[in-house]
């Protein structure tokens, strides 16, 4: 059982409570967001972001898959890929997670909860939900669509075998600037070979 943190803010007892649902409704994506806050904070530091930036894109980081407790076990648990139904059906998570992240804020707008819509964001526009276009993806997004990305890759997954890291990182490469932003894809390069 993982303890909350001691002295924890009613925020922190939120995050703290959020996460261990994930990880009940599904421990690889739990993991798999774990990876992904430690990845972003490295990257974060490495791009010069300020302790308050820094907490926001953890948080985003740590919620960016939140929304997959909305999503069925049929097509959660799929061991092959998805159908089109399936996959729009996915497509949902971004938004289920944003209203989650939103109800711990009484509604009000959030760059967390933007960063969770955002992260699938395409920097050349091609992305989901909205089609956002380079800068105008937030920052925590652009940042999280990277890491995500690696680590989606690197691990093992029900309908895929975990690729090295040369080859994830061949594939980081051919999609910077159509599906992340060129700069984050090399600052990200700069991180990862010194882990």
């Amino acid at each position: 059982m993982i303890s909350p943190p001691e002295a924890a803010s009613p925020i922190d007892a939120i995050a703290h409570a959020l996460t261990v649902a994930l990880g009940a409704r599904d421990h690889y994506t739990r993991v798999h967001c774990d990876r992904v806050v430690q990845l972003s904070e490295t990257l974060g530091k490495h791009l010069g972001l300020t302790s308050r930036e820094l907490e926001h894109l953890s948080l985003g980081a740590r919620f960016h898959d939140l929304g997959k407790i909305g999503i069925p076990d049929t097509v959660l648990r799929k061991p092959e890929p998805f159908e089109t139904h399936e996959w729009e059906c996915m497509k949902q998570h971004v938004l289920i997670g944003e209203q989650i992240v939103l109800a711990i804020n009484g509604g009000r707008a959030s760059s967390v909860a933007r960063t969770v819509r955002h992260h699938h964001e395409h920097f050349d526009g091609s992305g989901y939900p909205d089609g956002l276009k380079g800068s105008a993806i937030p920052l925590d997004a652009r940042i999280i669509s990277v890491v995500d990305s690696y680590d989606a890759m690197i691990a093992r997954r029900p309908y895929h075998d975990a690729r090295n890291h040369r080859a994830v990182m061949d594939i980081l490469a051919s999609e910077s600037g159509s599906k992340h932003d060129p700069d984050l894809v090399h600052a990200f390069g700069a991180v990862i070979e010194n882990r």
